[in-house]
């Protein structure tokens, strides 16, 4: 049994990262040592409950430095005027682990490259560190800041360090930014149980997932209302976490959506609900372009859904390259919902493809490498 530090910079945004770490955890803690480091206000056991993670969370070592849990409320409660920072929080938390690092044999870090000690096993969702590296990056004069104080260096990559990544789009930036190319390991997502049959569902779209602007939710509700100005009476149902970084945000949707009777949006849904929304409609849709993998979109095809989104990012990987399921504008979103809905064909993606024994194979797999 190892000694294990898995690190990852907050849980506070409730999203497809988050479900990486504690699925991570979950893979690890029965046959290592296992201590979770974070700097979050947010209960590891709760957000195991929502995602149906199988986490033994109360025995869970969760570790978080001196002053963590106010500075994590006050970047959340910042998050609408300086963004996310989550680079930065990584630094914070970087920081913090040097002085306990020669406690453990393997550092695991859920969120992204760091600079840490070897050996350890790295996922990375998008990089955080060097962005000016990147043709279209835009991390400004504070990611470099950021990146001189924790980004890993060509000895860190060097030997000793597995490096993976959610998909093949993520791996390939990875290596536009350090000239190393991961392997890709996709995120875990069941297949969904109760999946109700195709011509059972009810003709409406769902969008799941975090209630935040980077997920252009009301670009959503724009596509439903040109789907049925074509003459199909579609419903939206939007349901998914709300951070209290985005609060703002999410009043606007729910403004946007009072006007619309066939609009309604359902705020820190249980799982129970959000699996019954999902198995019961025929259509799932995300808006947000370069998603580095894309969760909820994952999570329609194990529902049992015809799955939309942009035709960027890891997405494309999930939904097969498909060019009547992949749109690069509302309008052509419109236009391609419009066409499912008039065919009314079933779904044909298997929805066990990102299976959770397949990922935390992978994860056991290169802890033990590493080790």
């Amino acid at each position: 049994m190892a000694r294990v530090a898995v690190l990852h910079n907050t849980l506070d945004f409730q999203g497809g990262a988050d479900v990486v770490c504690l699925s991570a955890c979950a893979a690890l803690q029965r046959d290592h040592d296992l201590t979770l480091y974070t700097i979050s206000d947010t209960d590891p056991h709760e957000l195991a409950e929502r995602f149906d993670i199988d986490l033994d969370a109360a025995a869970l070592d969760v570790r978080t430095p001196t002053g963590a849990a106010p500075a994590a409320r006050a970047l959340s409660a910042a998050a609408p005027v300086i963004g996310a920072q989550l680079a930065f929080r990584s630094v914070l938390l970087h920081a913090a682990f040097r002085r306990r690092r020669a406690r453990f044999d393997l550092v695991v870090s859920t969120a992204n490259e760091l600079g840490v000690p070897t050996p350890s096993v790295q996922y990375v969702h998008y990089p955080q560190f060097h962005l000016d590296r990147l043709p279209d990056g835009d991390g400004g004069a504070l990611n470099r800041a950021w990146s001189r104080l924790a980004a890993p260096d060509s000895d860190t990559f060097g030997g000793g360090t597995t490096l993976l990544a959610n998909s093949a789009w993520t791996a390939a930036v990875v290596d536009d930014v350090y000239g190393v190319r991961p392997s890709v390991v996709h995120p875990p997502v069941d297949p969904i149980e109760g999946r109700a049959e195709w011509d059972e569902r009810r003709d409406g779209i769902v969008v799941v997932g975090r209630l935040a602007p980077d997920k252009r939710i009301r670009d959503a509700i724009r596509v439903v209302d040109g789907v049925r100005e074509r003459g199909h009476d579609l419903t939206l149902r939007v349901a998914g976490a709300a951070p209290r970084a985005y609060r703002r945000y999410v009043r606007s949707v729910e403004s946007m959506a009072a006007e619309r009777p066939y609009v309604t949006v359902e705020r820190d849904v249980p799982r129970a609900r959000l699996e019954e929304l999902l198995c019961t409609h025929k259509y799932g849709m995300n808006l947000k372009p370069e998603e580095h993998f894309g969760m909820s979109v994952a999570e329609y095809v194990a529902a049992g859904m015809v799955a939309f989104a942009p035709d960027t990012g890891g997405q494309r990987e999930i939904l097969d390259g498909r060019e009547d399921r992949l749109f690069g504008s509302t309008s052509e979103a419109i236009d391609l919902v419009a066409a499912a809905a008039d065919a009314d064909d079933p779904p044909t993606l298997p929805p066990d493809r990102f299976a959770s024994d397949r990922f935390r194979r992978a994860i056991r797999d290169a802890v033990g490498r590493a080790l």
